[in-house]
């Protein structure tokens, strides 16, 4: 009996450097301490019941890939500590940062991966998250690079499996190429419909949104930050 089949990834990273200064002082030591504690084991098969992850009960999953900074993780995970969240992020750098918010604030609803999305998307269970936050991805401007942008249609497809039927998947950006090529592939895909109703829908943000500094740096910069949503079919 063979085991289950796994989607290719790409040979193409779909994030640039992993490592910017070197950690100091205290958020080296929080992000050694706290990563191993924090960081999900893909070594071992994913629990049938994605609650068990975190250390409280839980009523859904979100996942948010390239966090960034955390502003938005952190802020999501805050006003809803009933939700069980799942942060992703290369970046140690920004890891780090993220973490230290994390154990400064005592939450206790995040886990991590701190790698390739890809490899998280397959470890996970089918139709077990409710919500998939990808925003400010790294739009890669050149067009010889756009195969490694994260929106393609592997990725949808991995998007479409893990998500519950009715589960949502938002995207933001402020490149307008990145945000056309995304609307492009929603619109071949069969599994997800957008889920504007009025012509301004997509410049007005979601509920509860914080804004995040890179967001502030592009609106300083004359970029208008465009705001996706999608549903996943039944």
């Amino acid at each position: 009996m063979t085991g289950p089949v796994r989607r290719s990834r790409s040979t193409e990273a779909f994030y640039g450097r992993r490592k910017g200064k070197p950690l100091k002082g205290a958020q080296a030591g929080v992000h050694e301490r706290r990563l191993p504690e924090l960081k999900l084991d893909l070594t071992e098969p994913a629990p049938a019941d994605l609650a068990r992850l975190w250390p409280q009960p839980v009523a859904s999953v979100r996942l948010e890939i390239g966090f960034g900074g955390g502003e938005h993780l952190l802020h999501r995970a805050r006003m809803s500590p009933q939700t069980g969240f799942i942060g992703v992020e290369p970046f140690v750098n920004s890891m780090a940062k993220m973490i230290s918010g994390l154990d400064a604030e005592g939450l206790t609803n995040i886990r991590v991966h701190d790698d390739d999305a890809t490899q998280l998307l397959d470890w996970l269970p089918e139709a077990v998250i409710d919500h998939i936050d990808l925003l400010y991805p790294d739009p890669w401007p050149k067009k010889k690079h756009w195969k490694r942008r994260f929106v393609s249609q592997v990725n949808l497809d991995r998007f479409a499996r893990v998500l519950k039927p009715g589960g949502r998947f938002c995207f933001a950006s402020d490149i307008d190429t990145y945000v056309n090529w995304t609307l492009a592939h929603i619109a071949a895909h069969p599994a997800f419909e957008w889920t504007a109703q009025r012509a301004d829908d997509w410049h007005r943000p979601w509920a509860g949104w914080p804004g995040t500094r890179y967001e502030a740096k592009a609106v300083r910069e004359g970029r208008t930050p465009a705001y996706l949503g999608f549903v996943r079919g039944s």
